[in-house]
């Protein structure tokens, strides 16, 4: 520890912590802005500088570390104008047009003018180029970007993707891809995680707001809404509720009150997932061990940021990929077939609507292998955030809102469709139906928890033993079924790093996009830190400890689509509509321009 003193009061602090991680520790408070504690430290605000005796000049707090006997001051009246005047110099070469931002009283750099006391941008001058990039997932507007470079360490450090960096030097610096290239040409996976971190409005989701109100109010069209299972756990953030605090049944009631015609749940088709997937796995397994040929070790395919990542960075491991549609993509699917039939309207004339805590969602919906008979199974995503400014716009009292239930047929779903959203969730799910179909038996973990792949590191393992086997599996007797779990792309490069060398021990792996899971989605509410990705965890963990049915298999409804619809999981209907392929691409593109 080392003893130090910051405003008179004598504090210790663990060697080598910065000044301002001291003052955060002792419960002194010290404005910042490009600083994101655990993420992301660059010093290029100034806004958290402080007074050290002996210093020559103010001290960027984020940046400098204790020192034994060292004494601060963090609010002198040197400090404070100094403060004014580097966020006056910021505000000068930003847009003055926050009523019409999208960021609007959710935006840090005008919470720490109202902190400052700054009422007026004293200084006017040149300001630096802007551009917009739109692609089908996310917005740049260059011209509101601080150039706190928080985009680029989550891009290059915690997703290691890459492709955002400073480009150009002094005031042409900009944030972007390289040759000042659209983000849409690139290798981005449009996680969002860059959405998440940006202080202002200058990284967003592409709206799709106004196109799900045209729907809504179209009296030709009937619209479908369905709803991921973190969202359920996140929304209430953006009404002033806990982190963690369950809304479903506010959720459903607040769709309708949109003006939704159908209010169906993702988790429905979480659970038919999980039939597709178990069932293409033991295909997988059985192949293999017999004789024949499969890949293996086989990955989920729900996220649609990992497969977007995997497309351009290791376009020669595409077979490892579950042909599986995401889950929201299977729904909207069945919306424009089965339940269409069931109602008798044309599919043409029906609009989807997915609300999800993925900003990738909205780039997936835009493939071409996304659509059956020339239609698109989802018309419109909407992430939380977007949903939670239309119940806003609508005059709606969430909080306050009566709980109602989800729509049938596409509504019921068991609690291993809820930890979808969940790091962990996809294969504890699979491993829950998978184990029960091949043995007759419960998965052997205290309350169906595969303990080893429960919690928020980056990469989590378990060994599932199979013994005394049914009849139809008895080729898996003794076999050590071994998989892996991680979330965020630096963790999935590690695992396909080992499939590419021929080294990987597994046979089953599930990747999610965004570190955490869906709960950290890049269009879940602002901020996601680690005390509040916990949160949101145990809520989804209690969603499913809650319900009457664990167990995907066990979804009746489920099982009557099968006996009325799909005849069989993974039979012809299901790889019709259900099923999907993929796209080498390569990490500049090269595969698509060969072809």
């Amino acid at each position: 520890m080392v003893n130090l003193r910051i405003n008179n009061k004598s504090v210790s602090a663990l060697e080598g912590a910065t000044i301002l991680e001291a003052a955060k520790q002792n419960n002194i408070h010290i404005p910042n802005l490009c600083y994101l504690e655990g993420v992301h430290k660059f010093g290029s605000c100034r806004l958290c500088v402080v007074e050290v005796e002996g210093a020559k000049s103010l001290q960027p707090s984020c940046m400098v570390t204790v020192r034994e006997g060292m004494v601060v001051k963090t609010n002198t009246e040197k400090v404070r104008k100094a403060r004014k005047v580097l966020y006056e110099l910021i505000l000068s070469d930003h847009p003055k047009d926050c009523l019409n931002c999208e960021r609007n009283q959710s935006c840090e750099l005008q919470e720490m003018g109202n902190m400052l006391g700054v009422s007026e941008a004293r200084f006017e001058g040149k300001r630096s180029a802007g551009c917009i990039d739109k692609s089908p997932s996310i917005t740049r507007d260059m011209s509101k970007c601080i150039l706190c470079r928080r985009c680029i360490t989550v891009c290059n450090e915690i997703q290691q993707v890459g492709i955002l960096n400073a480009q150009n030097r002094g005031f042409k610096t900009v944030v972007g891809p390289a040759m000042d290239l659209p983000i849409n040409s690139v290798n981005c996976a449009y996680c969002g995680q860059c959405t998440v971190v940006c202080p202002v409005g200058a990284l967003k989701e592409t709206d799709a707001i106004q196109d799900v109100w045209q729907a809504i109010n179209d009296p030709n069209k009937r619209v479908v809404v369905q709803v991921a299972p973190a969202i359920r756990a996140a929304i209430g953030e953006e009404f002033g509720l806990e982190p963690g605090t369950l809304v479903t049944g506010k959720l459903a009631s607040a769709l309708r009150e949109l003006g939704f015609d159908d209010v169906f749940d993702t988790n429905f088709t979480a659970d038919l997932t999980i039939m597709e997937e178990g069932t293409e796995f033991l295909t997988r397994v059985k192949n293999v061990l017999t004789g024949g040929q499969a890949a293996l070790p086989m990955i989920t395919s729900c996220s649609p940021g990992w497969i977007k990542y995997v497309e351009h960075a290791y376009p020669e491991e595409l077979d490892h990929l579950s042909t599986c549609k995401s889950p929201h993509t299977m729904l909207g699917a069945l919306a424009k077939s089965y339940y269409a039939d069931k109602i008798e309207v044309d599919p043409k004339d029906m609009y989807v609507v997915s609300i999800m805590p993925c900003t990738a969602k909205k780039f997936e919906i835009s493939r071409p292998e996304m659509q059956n008979n020339g239609v698109p199974n989802v018309d419109a995503v909407l992430t939380t955030r977007e949903l939670a400014k239309m119940i806003k716009e609508a005059g709606i009292d969430f909080v306050n809102l009566e709980d109602s239930k989800f729509d049938n047929p596409l509504g019921l779903s068991s609690g291993a469709a809820d930890i979808f959203g969940v790091t962990g969730g996809v294969m504890e799910a699979a491993l829950r139906t998978v184990y029960e179909v091949v043995t007759g038996r419960e998965l052997p973990f205290d309350k169906l928890h595969v303990t080893p792949i429960v919690g928020l590191e980056q990469i989590k393992t378990a060994d599932v033993i199979i013994e005394n086997p049914v009849e139809a599996y008895k080729f898996l007797d003794g076999v050590t079924v071994k998989v892996a779990v991680t979330s965020g792309l630096a963790g999935a490069k590690i695992l396909l790093d080992q499939i590419a060398k021929g080294e990987s021990p597994y046979h089953f792996i599930e990747v999610m996009g965004c570190p955490g899971g869906c709960i950290s989605g890049g269009g879940q509410p602002r901020p996601t830190t680690p005390e509040i990705r916990q949160k949101r965890l145990q809520a989804i963990y209690k969603e499913d400890e809650g319900k009457q049915l664990r167990k995907s298999h066990e979804n009746e409804d489920v099982m009557k689509l099968y006996a009325e619809f799909l005849k069989e999981p993974n039979g012809h209907k299901s790889h019709e509509l259900l099923h999907t392929y993929y796209t080498q691409r390569g990490k500049f593109n090269e595969y698509l321009c060969k072809s």
